[in-house]
């Protein structure tokens, strides 16, 4: 397996661009093929540190040998933009990694992608979670291959420090009462928060809606209001990091976690990995579980919200069929085996997978940490609309506002839906 850095495409995206317009020139040149093999190539972020690539990559070449992967390797923060400027450029890179639906529906509405239903057709479409999003008007343009949602990580020996009981079926005010209980004071003198709410927008809108089912791009937000008031109150009552403090320290949900300093943390699947990796390396001694999402009653059914990872064949791949052939395998039971070794979700969910994630070393087997696992319903982080991104957009920065006090809810709520009414809905 070869790799592929920024740069390259960089230079390829240059010259592509260049040459718009240019009668007979030619376009990208395909990769070549060595030994024999069909070099595809598939965009990822962070190779090095995000080891589902390499377990997906390996897997496919090792049941298909006539196939060597070539990641093209794009930093994180990068990622969105740099996609859309190769596609932009013509690039000729077989498959694209869907990092979320915004993107998704972005380059679909745009013509970049090809029409995958053949592939889609051929998956147990029944468990496989995340497919929904990526259905536009019956027809999908990417396939899953992990699927991520939101439940609560906690730190059992805190918790058992404290004399409180594991948090099962928490209700949001038994989860702040709770929050409360479990902040003290370390043996440093350090603050050991009850709860830590990362900075992102998600941690408080996406739950809201998921939980009132609440429109995100409807422009009209009330449902925000009391998880915004409950995140608030946790602020005020010092049971959590303060927002400005997070955001302006660059704050590490990871490092927040990892070394006690928080006893109970809302967070996604994907910090499994992670927090494994982390212990196996002698990085961590934190002895956590899982338990499902606190909800508004407590009795009914476990709503939280998560969003799914695809793969799409651009447009312009240079291998098309051989890039099917890799997504049909990556989000069938193959590829959902293989991440699952690593820690990784799959987004296809059946028993023989499920029982394999279970085995992991390290990973907490007791029966509330099996049911946070096993969520009744899991929406969609924001939905799929080519209004999305611009809507994304405003509710980051009046998320912000509100986070620090330079709004209050109430007028931060009402600055969101006028300004997505008026510059993205043209209300």
């Amino acid at each position: 397996m070869k790799r592929t850095t920024l740069a390259a495409i960089a230079l390829a995206v240059t010259a592509g661009l260049g040459m718009t317009g240019c009668a007979g020139a030619a376009g990208p040149a395909e990769p070549q093929a060595q030994e024999g093999k069909t070099r595809l190539t598939v965009s990822v972020w962070n190779y090095e540190g995000t080891p589902e690539f390499k377990a997906l990559f390996d897997g496919y070449e090792a049941a298909n040998p006539n196939v060597d992967i070539e990641p093209v390797d794009i930093l994180a923060d990068d990622y969105p933009q740099k996609v859309t400027t190769m596609l932009a450029g013509g690039d000729t890179t077989d498959v694209l990694t869907m990092k979320n639906v915004i993107d998704y529906s972005r380059y679909a509405s745009n013509g970049q992608l090809q029409e995958i239903n053949s592939v889609v057709d051929t998956l147990d479409k029944d468990n496989l979670a995340g497919l929904d999003a990526f259905d536009v008007d019956g027809k999908y343009f990417a396939a899953p291959y992990r699927q991520d949602f939101w439940l609560l990580y906690y730190n059992k020996d805190l918790f058992k420090a404290a004399g409180v009981e594991d948090p099962a079926d928490l209700t949001w005010d038994e989860y702040a009462a709770l929050a409360q209980k479990l902040t003290t004071k370390g043996a440093d003198g350090k603050t050991v928060y009850g709860t830590y709410h990362h900075i992102w927008r998600s941690v408080i809108q996406a739950i809201a809606a998921a939980q009132n089912d609440g429109d995100q791009i409807g422009g009209d937000y009330g449902f925000f209001e009391d998880q915004y008031n409950t995140a608030l109150n946790l602020q005020k009552s010092g049971a959590t990091l303060e927002f400005g403090t997070a955001k302006s320290q660059k704050t590490s949900y990871r490092t927040m976690f990892e070394t006690g300093q928080a006893a109970m943390m809302p967070m996604g699947t994907w910090y499994i990995a992670g927090i494994l990796q982390a212990k196996k390396d002698g990085k961590t001694n934190v002895n956590w579980g899982l338990a499902p999402m606190p909800q508004k009653k407590s009795g009914g059914d476990v709503t939280t919200f998560g969003s799914p990872t695809a793969f799409a064949v651009n447009k312009n791949a240079s291998h098309s069929d051989e890039a099917k052939k890799f997504i049909e395998w990556a989000a069938g039971e193959e590829g959902a085996k293989a991440i699952s070794k690593i820690g990784v979700v799959p987004a296809l969910k059946n028993d023989t997978v499920t029982d394999a994630y279970f085995k992991l070393d390290g990973l907490p087997t007791d029966e509330l940490s099996k049911k946070a696992f096993t969520p009744d319903r899991t929406a969609l982080e924001m939905p799929v609309s080519d209004k999305s991104a611009a809507t994304d957009k405003i509710l980051n920065q009046e998320h912000d506002l509100i986070m620090v006090g330079e709004r209050s809810v109430a007028d931060g709520i009402a600055e969101m839906g006028k300004r997505v009414k008026s510059e993205v809905l043209g209300q």
